[in-house]
Parts: C-alpha cells; sequence; structure tokens
C-alpha cells in the first residue's frame, strides 16, 4: 500500500514550513502527522548529511511517494537534488514536486525535467567560471595585484621586543599583532 510522505524544510530558526505545509493541503495531499518531517538545516548541508531527512528515509519503503513543494528543499545544489532523486527512485520511491506542477521526478518526464534543470545549473556554473576569469584576467591587465597579500615579515620586531625584556603579551599588544603570531616567531634565532 501506497503512503505518501512530507518532508519540508527551512535555513534557519526564525522561519517556519508553516506556508509549505500549507501548500501541500492546498494541492490536495493529506498526510499524517507521523509521515511529516520537518527540519531546520541550512540548504548548503546535503540532503543525505541532514538528521531529519536520514529519518524520513528509514521510515519509507518502495511504493511510497515523497512530496516536497519545491526542489530546493532537497538539495543543497541541482546535482545534490538529482543525486537525492536517484537514490530515492532506486528505492521505488516517486518523488512529487509541486513547484514543478507536481511532477513526479522519478518519472520518464520526471528525469527529462530534472535532466534540463542540471543541464541549465551546469550551464549557470559555466558561466559564472568564464565571468570570473574574464574579471581575474581584466584585474591583471589593469596591474591590479591578486591572491592573497604577501605577509610581513614580523620576526625582527618580535624577537627585538623579547630583547628588551617585554612578555610575549606586552610585544603582541605594542606591536599590534595577534598572540599566536607573536609565539610563532618569539624563539626564532
Amino acid at each position: 500500500m501506497s503512503r505518501t510522505f512530507l518532508y519540508a524544510r527551512v535555513s534557519t530558526s526564525d522561519q517556519t514550513t508553516d506556508n509549505q505545509l500549507l501548500e501541500v493541503q492546498q494541492a490536495g495531499f493529506a498526510v499524517d502527522p507521523r509521515r511529516l518531517v520537518t527540519e531546520t538545516v541550512s540548504g548548503s548541508t546535503q540532503a543525505s548529511e541532514r538528521k531529519g531527512f536520514q529519518k524520513l528515509l528509514e521510515k519509507m519503503e518502495g511504493g511510497d511517494t515523497l512530496i516536497v513543494t519545491k526542489l530546493d528543499r532537497l538539495g543543497r545544489n541541482a546535482m545534490d537534488v538529482r543525486s537525492t532523486i536517484e537514490k530515492l527512485s532506486e528505492e521505488g520511491i516517486r518523488v512529487h514536486c509541486l513547484a514543478l506542477g507536481g511532477v513526479d521526478l522519478t518519472s520518464a518526464a520526471g528525469k527529462m525535467t530534472m535532466q534540463v534543470l542540471c543541464a541549465v545549473a551546469e550551464f549557470e556554473r559555466d558561466l559564472l567560471i568564464e565571468r570570473t576569469h574574464a574579471g581575474l584576467e581584466r584585474a591583471k591587465n589593469e596591474g591590479k595585484k591578486l591572491g592573497r597579500p604577501e605577509a610581513v615579515d614580523t620576526t625582527k620586531a618580535v624577537q627585538a621586543a623579547k630583547v628588551r625584556g617585554l612578555t610575549q603579551s606586552q610585544a603582541a599588544k605594542e606591536l599590534d599583532l595577534g598572540i599566536a603570531t607573536i609565539k610563532r616567531h618569539w624563539n626564532k634565532a
């Protein structure tokens, strides 16, 4: 017998899943509260590393249906979403996304939709890389120094403070350096 589950996620504790639950009800789904998993976890965390999502996977079995309101509830990027849906599909679990018209993402049409979305995401990523490289090249041509600034060698100043009899804390305060920097240079010869 097919069961319906709902996964609702928000990123921060000042947000609620109320809108997602309402959207599912308005779409005509009645989800048993025991089959509802909500969690507050950043979207940058992969689905496979989310505790609530792991609990959901433990409850589900082949023939079940998972509902999400939007694809970004399932993963941090298109590739993560795709791998999550593929894993669920391998288990015989259908995935419905309300934002995509309730399409079953494990069906032939759903797989095609996912392939298009992944292709668009890859295209956007490639454009971002191209723009970044173009910006770096332009900055280089303008004579701007790229990368991390060179570290200032503070060994001599630290050694001079040590010779004057200052403590490490006093040297850090006088030289306006962190204590870790002072300690790193303190015993250098």
